[in-house]
């Protein structure tokens, strides 16, 4: 690698200039770090100034409060495993981050270098779209709010500008009766990227009644897919098994997934409707036993 300048801002406001330069000097946003350095020793990436956002406290904490939960984007995927309270508000998207790589890699790995990598195959998005996540991307203007499923538009690709970063995701608290779960397949056991993750957030009523759901599906096109067909199916419905056999019939024709050498695109198909009955049941059930 050539040599790259290293910033690390301890503040929002200390990041402004840097920021700034950035609009003229090739540079990446350092969030984790566990991607970008592995393009960069590649070549692939080959920025010349790299600004680390890890010492920044707005993007390295997570409250949970009671109608809003805050997630730094630069909180380390190992922080959030190691916590009681998103496990228990938020256990999809926690499952989807703690998926990636080794203990080591999750001692740095963050929600957003995760997302903001943009791999179709990232872990992180899909529970984070079905739960509903926000970002708050911050940059020389100020701070502007956007879904997560507006960031990324296509591999390698996302709508931040080169003067901005995600600062924060927000979430709606789960009200009683929610929750959310995340699934992927892989061909090894651990350590690799998926050919097939489902996310899935549903809400039941006391008498096991869908009222509410979305189901989200990654590495099945070029970027997380919502399944609104699905989620429209499971609402009014109990869940029961023809639901679901329906539900992983519609999910198996959604997407344009690829042919490669973890799975042909057919493979993918029908996985992805196999994950979504799993994901949605595994949901539900957690939804039913916080009412």
């Amino acid at each position: 690698m050539e040599s790259v300048q290293y910033h690390a801002p301890q503040s929002l406001e200390e990041a402004v200039p840097l920021l700034k330069q950035a609009r003229q000097t090739p540079s990446r946003i350092l969030a984790g770090g566990t991607d970008l350095l592995i393009q960069m020793r590649a070549g692939v990436k080959s920025p010349e100034m790299l600004i680390d956002i890890k010492k920044i406290p707005e993007t390295t904490g997570f409250e949970i409060g009671a109608d809003e939960i805050r997630l730094g984007a630069a909180v380390p995927s190992a922080v959030m495993d190691e916590s009681p309270e998103l496990h228990q508000q938020l256990p999809g998207v926690v499952e989807g981050m703690e998926l990636i790589g080794s203990t080591q890699v999750q001692g740095r790995a963050t929600p957003g270098g995760n997302l903001c990598n943009a791999s179709p195959a990232g872990d992180g998005a899909p529970a984070m779209i079905a739960s509903s996540g926000q970002c708050v991307v911050f940059g020389p203007n100020g701070v502007r709010t956007i879904p997560v499923e507006e960031v990324c538009t296509a591999p390698g690709r996302t709508s931040l500008a080169d003067d901005e970063f995600i600062q924060e995701f927000r979430f709606p608290t789960p009200k009683a009766g929610q929750a959310d779960a995340y699934l992927r397949f892989i061909p090894r056991n651990e350590m690799d990227i998926a050919v097939v993750g489902v996310a899935a957030n549903i809400t039941v009523d006391a008498g096991g009644i869908c009222t509410a759901a979305k189901v989200t599906l990654g590495a099945v096109g070029p970027t997380v897919v919502i399944a609104t067909e699905v989620a429209e199916l499971l609402v009014g419905t109990k869940l029961d098994d023809a639901t679901l056999e329906k539900a992983a019939e519609i999910a198996s024709g959604l997407g344009s997934p690829i042919s490669d050498k973890r799975g042909t695109a057919e493979f993918r198909h029908r996985i992805a409707g196999v994950l979504t009955r799993r994901v949605i049941k595994i949901a539900a059930t957690r939804a039913g036993e916080r009412l």
